[in-house]
């Protein structure tokens, strides 16, 4: 009995006043939220930076190369 009282406080202190809790994530929102937009956005921040600073084509000159 005591145990129950003590767990029913503990939530009714945790909610703030004039705080309704939404309903819910399910577990595929969860996975994409917290997985799959970081490594989305990860994935995107390194094809641009790769783009930008991946290897260009060299033009051979004789000013630099000597065959």
């Amino acid at each position: 009995m005591l145990l129950h009282h003590l767990a029913s406080t503990f939530h009714f202190v945790s909610q703030e006043d004039g705080m309704n809790p939404g309903k819910g994530l399910s577990a595929i929102q969860t996975a994409l939220i917290f997985f799959g937009a970081p490594i989305a956005i990860f994935s995107f921040i390194v094809a641009v930076s790769y783009a930008l600073t991946g290897d260009r084509k060299k033009k051979s000159s004789s000013l630099t190369f000597i065959e």
